[in-house]
C-alpha cells in the first residue's frame, strides 16, 4: 500500500490487523529525548484505570493489545513504538491516543518529528504525519479510532506544555509525585556517614479522585447574562467553561482574552447537520469558549453559502432565543428558502445566502469587521464547514494577507471531505506567524468537551506568543 502523507485533522481508514506507530526524529546536542505512549479510553474519552495507560514503565496492556516496544537508535534517526493488535482490543474501547513526551527540553527542539503507521505484518508504511511544534513537552501525535465497526487513524497534532503528567491526567490518570524518602539515622560516630545513591522513583499512576487545587489563574469568567440562562443550560455552560479554562491552562495561556467570532457554513450539504441539533449544539459549545474568553456576554456571528450574512450578534442571555430563530429548523426554519412572509425581522433570507460553498467572501467580511472594530484584545475565528472547497487561490490569498492582523482563524471540518487549502495551511511556507488552525471530525457530537475544546485552542496561543513576537499584536 502507498503511504498517505496526512495533514492535521485528516484521517483514513486502517485494515491492516495489527500496526505500529513508529514515533521517528533526528538525535543531537540539545535534543530532547523522545518517549512514545498510549491511552485506551472509552467512549467518554478517558481510561477505566491506569493499566490503561501504555508508557515506558508500564509496557504492555493486560488485553495484549497495545504493547510498548521501545526505542532504536541509529546514525541521524531515532524511534520509539507503540504496536496495536486491534483485533485484541476489547470492545469498552473507542479509541488509543497514540501519545510522546520530550524528556530534557519541548518538541520546538525536536528537529524531523514525523509520525509513522506501519502494517506490522510486512512492514509498509500506510500514513506519514510530520508535526510541527514550540513550546509542547508532551503530544497527541495521532489516534486510532472506532467508526462503524471498522478501524481508523487520525492525525491530530494536538500539544501540552505540561509533560506526559498533564497529558495523562487530562484523561484520568492522577500522577502522584513520589513522596519524599525519610533521613537515614545519622551513624554513631566514629564511624562516618556513607551515602549510598538511589535511582529516582517512577511516578505512581492513580484514578483516585484528588480534591481540586485552588487555581491561581484561569478560573471561569462571569459572564454577562449568563444568570438568565435556563438552569440546564447554564449548569453545562458553567462545567464548559471550566473544560475550557483548564485546555487554556495547558497550553500556557491562562490569563489570555480575545474577542471571538463564530461562522457557519449554511450551505446545502449542511441542511442534515443542521436539522439533527448538530450545530446548535456547535453554537451551545462555542458560546462557553467566548463567555470564558471575553466576559462581555456577546459573540459576532455570520453564516455563509454562496454569500455571507451577518447574524445578530449572540448574546449569552438570549442563546436558547437565538438558536430557534437563527440555527434550529422548525417552526421557521434556517432552511426554508422560500417567501419572506413570516420571518422574524432579525432573521437571513437565506435565498440570498445560497446553497454554494464561499468561503473567501465570509472571510473577506470578517476580515473587513475586525479592521473597522479595532479591539484591545485579539479575535479568534471559529470557522465550521463540511467541505467541499474549491476556491483555494482565492481563500489562500486572503489567508495569506491576513496574517498582518490580530486575528487567528480556528476551521473546523465537520465529516465531509475536500477542505483544500485549509488543511495544507500549517504547510505553507512565506507567513511571518501561522495565523490558521485546522482538524476535522467524522461526527462532532460524539467528541467529548474536554477533546473539542483542546484541538480548538491548542494553536492559538502559540500564534499569541508569534503575533506578539513579530509586532502583530
Amino acid at each position: 500500500m502507498t503511504a498517505s502523507a496526512m495533514s492535521k485533522g485528516s484521517n483514513l481508514p486502517v485494515e491492516a490487523p495489527v500496526v505500529r506507530v513508529e514515533l521517528a526524529w533526528a538525535p543531537g546536542p540539545g535534543v530532547p529525548d523522545i518517549d512514545a505512549s498510549a491511552l485506551l479510553l472509552t467512549t467518554a474519552g478517558r481510561v477505566r484505570d491506569d493499566g490503561d495507560f501504555v508508557f515506558y514503565n508500564q509496557p504492555r496492556h493486560r488485553s495484549a493489545a497495545v504493547t510498548h516496544l521501545g526505542k532504536r537508535s541509529a546514525p541521524g534517526d531515532a524511534t520509539d513504538t507503540v504496536e496495536v493488535d486491534l483485533r485484541s482490543v476489547e470492545p469498552a474501547v473507542e479509541r488509543i491516543a497514540l501519545c510522546a513526551s520530550s524528556d530534557g527540553g519541548t518538541f520546538g527542539q525536536v528537529p524531523g518529528l514525523v509520525l509513522r503507521l506501519l502494517d506490522a505484518g510486512t512492514g509498509g508504511e500506510l500514513a506519514r504525519f510530520e508535526m510541527a511544534a514550540g513550546t509542547e513537552t508532551a503530544f497527541i501525535g495521532g489516534e486510532l479510532y472506532r467508526r462503524q465497526g471498522k478501524w481508523k487513524f487520525r492525525a491530530v497534532g494536538q500539544g501540552y506544555a505540561s509533560g506526559l503528567a498533564g497529558l495523562a491526567t487530562d484523561f484520568g490518570i492522577t500522577v502522584d509525585e513520589p513522596a519524599p524518602a525519610a533521613p537515614a539515622p545519622t551513624p554513631v560516630p566514629p564511624t562516618p556517614p556513607v551515602a549510598t545513591p538511589q535511582p529516582p522513583a517512577a511516578p505512581q499512576l492513580s484514578t483516585t479522585p484528588q480534591p481540586s487545587a485552588p487555581r491561581p489563574g484561569g478560573a471561569p469568567r462571569l459572564t454577562k447574562g449568563e444568570e438568565r440562562l435556563p438552569v440546564d443550560m447554564r449548569k453545562r455552560l458553567s462545567l464548559r467553561k471550566e473544560q475550557v479554562a483548564v485546555s487554556l491552562r495547558k497550553h500556557g495561556a491562562a490569563d489570555v482574552v480575545a474577542r471571538v467570532v463564530l461562522v457557519l457554513d449554511a450551505s446545502g450539504s449542511m441542511s442534515f447537520l443542521y436539522s439533527k441539533g448538530v450545530v446548535a449544539d456547535v453554537v451551545e459549545r462555542m458560546a462557553a469558549v467566548a463567555a470564558q474568553l471575553d466576559d462581555d456576554g456577546e459573540m459576532q456571528a455570520w453564516t455563509f453559502a454562496s454569500n455571507p450574512a451577518r447574524l445578530p450578534d449572540l448574546r449569552l442571555g438570549e442563546l436558547p432565543e437565538w438558536l430557534r430563530l437563527h440555527v434550529r429548523v422548525g417552526e421557521v426554519g434556517l432552511f426554508r428558502r422560500g417567501r419572506k412572509k413570516g420571518l422574524d425581522p432579525s432573521q437571513v433570507d437565506m435565498r440570498d445566502v445560497g446553497i454554494q460553498n464561499e468561503e473567501q467572501k465570509v472571510i473577506a467580511e470578517v476580515r473587513a469587521f475586525v479592521r473597522g472594530n479595532p479591539a484591545p484584545a485579539p479575535t479568534l475565528v471559529l470557522f465550521f464547514s463540511d467541505g467541499g472547497v474549491y476556491r483555494n487561490k482565492e481563500i489562500e490569498r486572503e489567508l495569506r494577507e491576513a496574517v498582518e492582523e490580530p486575528v487567528f482563524w480556528q476551521f473546523v471540518g465537520l465529516g465531509r471531505s475536500n477542505y483544500g487549502v485549509l488543511e495544507r495551511f500549517d504547510t505553507l511556507p512565506g507567513r511571518r506567524v501561522d495565523n490558521v488552525g485546522f482538524f476535522a471530525v467524522d461526527d462532532i457530537s460524539t467528541v467529548p468537551d474536554p477533546e473539542l475544546y483542546d484541538r480548538l485552542l491548542s494553536e492559538f496561543p502559540q500564534w499569541i506568543t508569534a503575533a506578539r513576537g513579530a509586532g502583530i499584536l
